[in-house]
């Protein structure tokens, strides 16, 4: 006979980040009657990843056709700004440049036309006169136009879909022990000392998402290795209409320093990508031994530097000089100098990274034993968190239906 347990929810979700609140918004809509409880460990949602990035709404030029970023990210800009418009959310559709700064990125900005048009997103080509239709002080040989972009408050959002869920939210609630029996479901011990039992859980821990996937005793084939984004704010943003980018570098998995004008009416430049000391290293002087030293034993942070060295060595550089950024920004926008950058609140991402050293390109989720992970959550994550969530509260109830 099987023992019977007291479980205090059928769904308990570990992170309160936008894609662990989009998941339990979504399970309690597909499923009304689910009891669902997030587990955040800090004392409000959102306060990492979501909360510290430049609150653009992706229009999906960038990604693979056929990807999960691609797919996610084109359905989920159009989800987001309806659902910002239901909540009222403060956003706005404004669209965006890409611009070619020097000849060799033209192939690379034509690239992004088609990439586009197979991704079914409206681009509208410009030749160097037409960039100042949208940006007068933007320079550039080529551009593109898409329109489909937008810049939203994201923390917003976090919050409204926290209240619609109707889920249990426990904040400063910080997993450090799951007990996880197939029959019998898991058991999840917090840093206060609090047991909360389920019947299936979904880690969305993004910063903290391998640890407690080998709490939870799956091995989850990566690392996250930390790579932290500065930002400046624009003193004079009048210089900048919109949103300004400059063409990616296909061989990195980031977009370069890029020209923001956010829903508040400020530009945020940035942000560069420099490893992070700690996970939540928001600066160089956050430095966690235990978590640099679990950076730098995964085989795969070598081979990343070992491949990538001339890149990260431009970007340590403008980290630690302020000119060789604003030189970076002037490729875009000739106009600006030193004293137009004002620091800015930083961020890290959650870099996944494979042991061979493959920075993982797509959303990873992976299924164990009553447990779903959510271990790779890129940019666009925030844009694509509806459709994301909506696949991960799926397999959450197909591991639930199971018993």
């Amino acid at each position: 006979m099987r023992p019977r347990i007291a479980h205090d929810c059928d769904v308990l979700v570990v992170g309160g980040g936008i894609v662990g609140l989009s998941t339990a918004y979504a399970i309690t809509r597909a499923a009304p009657g689910t009891r669902v409880t997030v587990l955040e460990k800090e004392p409000g949602p959102a306060r990492h990843q979501t909360g510290r990035n430049s609150g653009v709404i992706h229009s999906g030029i960038y990604y693979r056709p056929g990807s999960l970023k691609a797919r996610y990210a084109v359905r989920g800009a159009a989800e987001m700004v309806k659902f910002c418009a239901e909540y009222g959310v403060a956003h706005a559709v404004t669209g965006k440049l890409i611009v070619a700064t020097s000849r060799a990125e033209l192939p690379r900005l034509h690239a992004l036309v088609q990439r586009g048009r197979e991704n079914g997103i409206p681009v509208r080509e410009l030749g160097a006169a037409q960039i100042a239709e949208y940006e007068p002080e933007v320079r550039g040989l080529a551009a593109i136009h898409v329109g489909t972009t937008g810049i939203c408050d994201y923390t917003d959002v976090a919050r409204h879909l926290a209240d619609a869920s109707g889920a249990e939210i426990r904040y400063g609630a910080r997993v450090v022990q799951v007990d996880r029996r197939p029959r019998l479901g898991v058991a999840v011990r917090t840093a206060r000392g609090d047991v909360v039992r389920g019947r299936v859980l979904v880690n969305c821990a993004g910063l903290h998402c391998d640890e407690v996937a080998r709490l939870t005793g799956d091995d989850p084939g990566m690392r996250i290795v930390p790579f932290r984004g500065e930002y400046y704010e624009l003193a004079r943003p009048e210089l900048v209409r919109g949103l300004v980018y400059p063409v990616p570098d296909p061989a990195f998995p980031f977009l370069g320093v890029h020209l923001t004008r956010g829903i508040d009416g400020g530009v945020h430049v940035g942000p560069n990508a420099v490893p992070a000391l700690a996970r939540e290293g928001y600066g160089w002087g956050v430095v966690r031994p235990r978590e640099l030293a679990g950076t730098l034993g995964w085989p795969g942070s070598w081979r990343i530097a070992r491949r990538h060295w001339r890149y990260g060595a431009g970007e340590l550089r403008r980290s630690v000089s302020k000119g060789a950024f604003t030189q970076a920004v002037r490729r875009l926008l000739p106009e600006v100098a030193d004293g137009d950058l004002v620091p800015a609140a930083a961020g890290v991402r959650a870099q996944a990274v494979l042991r061979d050293g493959t920075l993982v390109d797509d959303f990873l989720i992976r299924e164990g034993a009553r447990a779903v992970h959510v271990l790779n959550a890129p940019s666009p994550a925030a844009t694509a968190s509806l459709p994301i969530g909506r696949e991960v509260a799926r397999r959450a109830l197909s591991a639930l239906a199971q018993g």
